[in-house]
């Protein structure tokens, strides 16, 4: 025993010399990660925003029939909602990265540094869809410390990554772990959808908007949104991919009020294994194409329907979110090659970035005191439409843009089509209006949702 203690008071200087030392190449890093936390933390920030809302007391909220009858019954009130999450300063002229659900729709934003320094900030640029939201700190220095961008194409599985941010507001805290899967299209939180980098390193609420970065302290993603039952992290986090958040701020450093897409005008599906051999396939992958806007982009390219798109620059695609990725990332107004198998062949094909085309014009109109539904706003479809309220390809007709009081008591909801009033097509806004001017016992509305198609009749 006593020789025992001898060789332990013998060793004990040497272990407590290694339990300090910093590592000083790449494998003793992997030891340890204070170095990489070292570098990457400081630019890591906590952000707190703050937004009024308008709301109504309403004693059938809730209610699946009268909630709606009576939307705006109650006395209005306003109030105060706040909410805590993560960004990641890209420049040192005060460029943040968030989420859009942190800061979104905040009217007041503070960022906090890891040293307690506090600005305001503001939003430049934030998109609902994909999640993200960039911010301007106000009165930045310049010399901020700012994380590196390393292109998320490059990162494969298997990876070290740290995740830093401010989980549960208890101040910035660093997890560990790898990349556990890419090109994760087929999930989505709420209605942020697309293509997003897998990591089993906890992500907590409150980390939201924090960074993910590897072991060069470069950051790789922006944490999102966890898969769990509990509301904790189960191991399976999502984080944005910094191809897209370089993209995302590129937009916003030139400024774009709105991200904008390039637009595919197209719809298809997963090539699934049953469906391979009958495409001219070895093995399933790629998408097939079903349908093909009159004024897609890809039309003009020579894409047609049964046309199976395998590749888009390169890189493969099996579901139209990575498609999508994949000609965001490379830029609107730039070019994309594509892979396209027809009939057992492979071919290729480049098609043009643009945005989905407002033509013909949209022609909104406000429908006046004398029309039997007054107060509404109704837009012609077009492509733009169609994309930006997520319509069917072959959506044709009147929208409804703001059914206002009258619209809404009469059951009709934004995004709903209008094909039809008192048994007459309701082919533009200037036709829909007039029908509804016209003087009548009756009122019948063809009315589309979604997939549904239903006729409303009221009485005047």
């Amino acid at each position: 025993m006593l020789r025992f203690f001898a060789i332990l008071l013998m060793i004990w200087p040497a272990c407590a010399v290694a339990q300090t030392r910093v590592p000083e190449d790449q494998a003793q890093i992997q030891l340890s990660f204070a170095p990489v936390v070292r570098a990457a933390a400081p630019a890591v920030v906590n952000i707190y925003a703050k937004r009024v809302v308008n709301v109504r007391a309403s004693p059938f909220r809730g209610d699946p029939f009268f909630d709606n009858l009576f939307r705006d019954f109650g006395a209005p009130r306003q109030r105060v909602e706040n909410s805590l999450g993560s960004g990641v300063i890209l420049s040192g002229d005060g460029i943040v990265v968030s989420n859009y659900h942190v800061v979104g729709q905040a009217t007041d934003i503070r960022v906090v540094l890891t040293d307690r320094r506090e600005f305001s900030a503001r939003v430049l640029l934030a998109d609902e869809e994909s999640d993200l939201a960039v911010l301007q700190i106000d009165d930045a220095d310049g010399a901020l410390p700012a994380l590196e961008l390393r292109d998320s194409d490059s990162v494969e599985v298997g990876e070290l990554v740290l995740a830093i941010g401010n989980p549960f507001g208890v101040g910035q805290t660093v997890s560990s772990g790898i990349v556990s899967g890419l090109a994760r299209s087929g999930v989505a939180m709420g209605n942020a959808r697309g293509y997003f980098i897998q990591t089993d390193a906890p992500i907590n609420p409150g980390n939201s908007g924090g960074a993910l970065v590897d072991m060069a302290g470069r950051l790789i993603g922006i944490n999102t949104w966890i898969l769990s039952r509990s509301g904790g992290s189960n191991g399976i986090g999502f984080a944005i991919p910094s191809a897209l958040v370089a993209e995302f701020v590129a937009q916003a450093r030139a400024g774009k009020d709105r991200f904008t897409r390039p637009w595919a005008g197209l719809s298809g599906q997963p090539v699934m294994a049953d469906m391979a051999e009958s495409l001219g396939l070895d093995r399933p992958g790629g998408i097939v194409i079903s349908q093909v806007h009159a004024q897609s982009p890809f039309r003009e390219a020579g894409i047609r329907p049964g046309d199976v798109i395998t590749e888009v620059d390169g890189q493969p695609v099996n579901t139209p979110a990575e498609m999508i990725y994949r000609m965001s990332v490379a830029g609107m107004g730039a070019t994309s090659s594509l892979s396209v198998i027809r009939d057992g062949t492979k071919e290729a094909a480049t098609v043009a970035l643009i945005p989905a085309p407002d033509d013909p014009p949209r022609a909104e109109v406000q429908t006046g005191r004398l029309s039997a539904i007054p107060g509404m706003t109704l837009s012609n479809i077009n492509p733009a439409v169609i994309d930006e309220y997520g319509l069917s390809l072959s959506a044709t007709g009147v929208l409804v843009v703001d059914p206002g009081r009258a619209g809404l008591r009469a059951g009709l909801r934004k995004g709903d089509i209008l094909r039809g009033i008192n048994d007459e097509a309701a082919a533009d806004t200037g036709t829909a209006a007039a029908l509804l001017e016209q003087r009548m016992r009756w009122l019948s509305l063809d009315v589309q949702r979604g997939t549904q198609r239903s006729v409303l009749r009221f009485r005047l």
